[in-house]
């Protein structure tokens, strides 16, 4: 046999026995028992074949491969179940949760035409300019409404010196004997008096008309905002009633986020609300205002006959009704302009009182709760979800505006005309 290779004999009673190289080398090692190998050997105390794996070897590798089937198995499931997972929520995202990117940004409009027509003379404003409650807009020119004040202003004193002299004259007619004069002129001079009394009160209510013509010759700005469209020019002509400027009232934006009826089980008086813009990541924050409690309805149109005008539908195909909402913005991001028109992606979030504490919490809100809602066929009502609970009535929105003016007494106009009848006359 080669010399290189190492013989080992079983002997008799199944125990090795040490041999020498069969190089002829005498001083070839001896391998002792206790140094042998001993993992390999077969139950039979015999040498496993050449090439087969040990036993204890072929074990574990079946238990790896066992492991591996079962976890790839395993993987194969729970990739299923995220997958079921994804599906779920995404379904409840985009058809039962409270979102919609049907809004769009909302504003009050001053529409402000003038109470007295005449040439404009002066204009104060240019187009987009801001503008304060109270600043001068443009000016008519006031020549007419002048002349009309110093002339109801001139009758006002002919009316109270005429009718001071009738009182007078009325008062000594009443005071005199029946030897001086008789009832029937007593009464005619107490008549006069009283008729010269409603000119003078007339006279007080033109002169007042005339001074309040006057001063709305100067058109102001009923809110704080932004002056749009301006297409008016000094030398242009105004009209009573004719608007011809338009003022953007600054602290009246609002957000309509027009909802599916599918979705407004989730909507409520109250709840929080998130409003971004195309363009800007910050969202705006808000509240949900109120709640539109009608929307037209194109089958009520009466046709050419009178007849109901219906609509045929896809029975198996049914569009839901959107709902307007008004959300009240309460935030708005640095750097975020609001232009009425503007597009919004608008989300109704859970009342911040109703989200358990802790990231539990969160977990039970944002994942657990849509799942089971979705299973369940939808949220529970909350009662009185579309009334404002507060029970505060909003604030009148009142402007500055004219009032009846006080009639003076004519001795104020024309002070000492008519002496009374105990002052004797005055001598030449």
């Amino acid at each position: 046999m080669d010399a290189a290779m190492s013989l080992y004999q079983a002997a008799p009673n199944g125990k090795p026995q040490a041999e020498t190289a069969l190089t002829g080398d005498a001083d070839a090692p001896v391998l002792e028992p206790a140094a042998r190998d001993t993992t390999n050997r077969m139950p039979d105390g015999g040498q496993p074949p050449v090439g087969a794996a040990p036993p204890k070897t072929a074990r574990l590798d079946a238990v790896k491969r066992l492991a591996r089937a079962a976890g790839k198995h395993l993987a194969t499931l729970a990739i299923a179940l995220v997958a079921i997972l994804i599906s779920l929520l995404t379904w409840q995202h985009y058809v039962s949760a409270p979102w919609t990117r049907n809004g769009s940004v909302r504003v009050q409009v001053a529409n402000i035409a003038p109470q007295v027509s005449g040439k404009i003379v002066e204009l104060h404003v240019a187009d987009n300019q801001f503008v304060h409650k109270g600043d001068v807009l443009y000016v008519i020119d006031p020549f007419d409404f002048q002349v009309a004040v110093n002339v109801d202003k001139a009758q006002v004193n002919q009316r109270a010196a005429d009718l001071e002299v009738k009182q007078a004259e009325s008062t000594r007619r009443q005071h005199l004997s029946d030897l001086a004069t008789t009832p029937e002129e007593q009464q005619i001079y107490a008549g006069t008096a009283v008729q010269a009394k409603a000119a003078y009160e007339a006279a007080v209510h033109q002169l007042a008309q005339a001074e309040l013509n006057l001063k709305r010759t100067r058109i102001v700005s009923p809110v704080d905002g932004y002056v749009t469209n301006l297409l008016l020019r000094v030398g242009d002509y105004a009209v009573t009633g004719a608007s011809n400027i338009s003022v953007i009232d600054s602290n009246s934006f609002w957000i309509d986020g027009y909802f599916e009826e599918t979705k407004m089980a989730n909507v409520c008086v109250g709840d929080r609300a998130e409003a971004q813009l195309m363009g800007y990541a910050q969202p705006i924050l808000g509240h949900v205002k109120t709640v539109t409690r009608g929307v037209s309805v194109s089958n009520a149109t009466a046709g050419t006959q009178g007849l109901p005008n219906v609509d045929p539908i896809y029975t198996w195909v049914r569009l839901a009704q959107r709902v307007p909402v008004r959300l009240a913005i309460d935030t708005v991001p640095s750097g975020v302009p609001l232009v009425s028109g503007m597009t919004a992606t608008v989300t109704i979030r859970q009342p911040a009182a109703d989200v358990p504490p802790g990231w539990l919490g969160r977990i039970r809100a944002n994942l657990v709760d849509p799942i089971y809602d979705l299973f369940s066929g939808g949220p529970p009502p909350r009662p009185n979800c579309l009334q404002d609970t507060s029970g505060q009535r909003p604030e009148a929105e009142t402007i500055p505006y004219s009032n009846q003016p006080d009639i003076p007494s004519p001795e104020k106009i024309v002070p000492g005309l008519a002496p009374g009848i105990n002052v004797s006359p005055r001598m030449r």
